[in-house]
Formats: C-alpha cells, structure tokens, sequence
C-alpha cells in the first residue's frame, strides 16, 4: 500500500539520505522508498524553495599565507602599508598623493 508523506517528510528523508553515504538508489532500496517519487518530491521541494540551496559548513580552514603588505609606488617613492589598513584610510592616502 502507498504511503502518503507530507512536504516536510519528504524534506527529512532527503536530508537524511544527503547525510548517508548511499546514492539515492541505494538508499530508496534499503528504505522501500520509490525513486521517481523520491525525484519528484525534492523537484517540488526545490520549487517550493526558490532558488535557496541549504549549506553546511563541514570544515573550517584558516589561511595559513602571511597577508603581503599593500606597497605603492610613486615616482621614486615606495610607501609600503600594512594589509590591515584600512579602505577608508588608503583612498584618503591615494587623493592625496594624486
């Protein structure tokens, strides 16, 4: 007999098989789970969504390259700034110098 799920249902079993290791086959098999309805209900959840896409951070990564220091060249003068300063302060710089 067909069960009837609701949008909500359908976005858990998603979830839970995009958290699986298992393609989608694999996993509407071991779950009795039609795969042309499994398709069609993330086609409508999809819609349903807008353009949204839900994404998760899986692993953090801190840039270990020192940041090189913003060197401006004018005529024969090198001013050599920190990469912390500031767009603010860089623009007021450069009007000045212009």
């Amino acid at each position: 007999m067909r069960k009837a799920r609701s949008l909500e249902q359908w976005r858990s079993i998603i979830e839970e098989q995009q958290a699986s290791d298992l393609t989608i086959t694999d996993y509407c098999q071991q779950n009795a789970l039609s795969k042309t309805t499994f398709y069609a209900a993330r086609s409508k959840l999809n819609a349903s969504s807008g353009s949204f896409v839900r994404a998760n951070v899986m692993k953090h990564v801190d840039i270990l390259e020192p940041q090189q220091p913003i060197i401006l060249s004018i005529s024969k003068v090198k001013v050599s700034l920190p990469p912390t300063t500031s767009a603010f302060y860089l623009s007021q710089l450069l009007r000045e110098l212009a």
